[in-house]
């Protein structure tokens, strides 16, 4: 494709927004400086400005927070020293609203913008935990765990009572709508629930009460190269956490083994189940799906993530790596696949 204008956004609206800044930077970072010019937007709060860009063949040039040109959103562009640059092609590295939700594809969409992650409509569903599992709660490939979806004006004084007796304890609950673990609590206690359900409610209107699985978590990052439906090397997760929550994800409280220290058959099976469930969402770009393998051998579904972490130090960039990949030539396929 003739994309030569490549915009990569980041920032975002939601508890998330500082590791979508360093996403979108190590991103911006990794794209082919002989073949695109890079231009970094902030975003944040409907405030759209241009923080860095990097000339094809040249250096990075970033621009003070208090002086960065302002986007515009009739046709997402930019005045850069005096030309009128409009952007051919979004990378999207916005961690939770707007760039998860469907939100911004939905921007985009209508601009006739091609950009890097799912669809509005397949990142509106993937995006809310309850809707994805109902998608994937008659499939024979994966298992889903038991859960009780709760809206806000539903909470009442019998709720823990009903809650503790549909999926026992431990369960999790968790924001229906976030990631980075934010709002996450492993219940152990029926005494903690009320306090676990307020800091859910914290991060957005509706929550999922689910049966904590016991098992091996592993994760599996899924991508379409344009030709065909390609799984990365399976990554495991040792946290030294009750789970793998903000902590364990971001101050290096866990192990993250690439490849998993798992047999051929059970990698073979966790991979063709990332494939199976990237086609049955319809996604696109790059995600990643987490299960949790238990000892019988039975994979749960946890999650899709649409937009996963894009740090050097993240998941997706380890298991190009142990692929043998280098990262420009991954960012590269999923661009020019479009």
């Amino acid at each position: 494709m003739d994309y030569r204008r490549i915009a990569v956004i980041y920032g975002s609206d939601s508890s998330e927004w500082e590791v979508s800044v360093r996403s979108g930077r190590f991103t911006a970072s990794q794209l082919d400086g002989s073949r695109y010019e890079v231009y970094e937007i902030f975003a944040r709060f409907g405030e759209w400005s241009l923080a860095a860009w990097r000339p094809m063949g040249g250096e990075r040039v970033e621009f003070p927070e208090n002086a960065r040109p302002k986007i515009d959103k009739n046709d997402f562009s930019v005045e850069l020293d005096g030309r009128h640059v409009k952007f051919d092609y979004a990378y999207i590295m916005q961690h939770g609203t707007p760039g998860e939700n469907g939100l911004m594809q939905g921007y985009l969409e209508m601009l006739g913008i091609p950009f890097s992650s799912c669809s509005a409509f397949v990142s509106a569903i993937t995006f809310d935990k309850f809707s994805c599992k109902s998608y994937l709660k008659d499939v024979d490939f994966v298992k889903c765990a038991k859960d009780l979806f709760v809206r806000r004006n539903e909470v009442n004084p019998d709720l823990a009572r009903k809650a503790v007796e549909a999926l026992g304890l431990p369960m999790f609950v968790k924001p229906t709508d976030s990631g980075s673990s934010f709002g996450v609590t492993k219940v152990k206690r029926i005494e903690d629930f009320d306090k676990a359900v307020e800091l859910a409610f914290s991060e957005g209107q509706t929550l999922l009460c689910e049966e904590a699985i016991d098992g091996q978590e592993l994760q599996v990052g899924v991508y379409s190269d344009g030709r065909e439906v390609i799984a990365l090397p399976v990554i495991e997760i040792v946290s030294e956490n009750e789970f793998f929550d903000y902590d364990a994800k971001y101050n290096g409280k866990s192990q993250e083994i690439c490849p998993a220290r798992i047999p051929d058959k059970d990698r073979d099976t966790l991979q063709e189940a990332a494939r199976k469930i990237y086609r049955r969402m319809d996604c696109s770009g790059c995600v990643r799906i987490d299960f949790i393998l238990t000892p019988s051998k039975d994979v749960y579904f946890l999650e899709i993530n649409t937009i996963p972490g894009m740090t050097a130090a993240s998941l997706i960039p380890k298991m190009v790596r142990t692929a043998g990949m280098e990262m420009t030539d991954f960012l590269t396929s999923i661009i020019e696949c479009r």
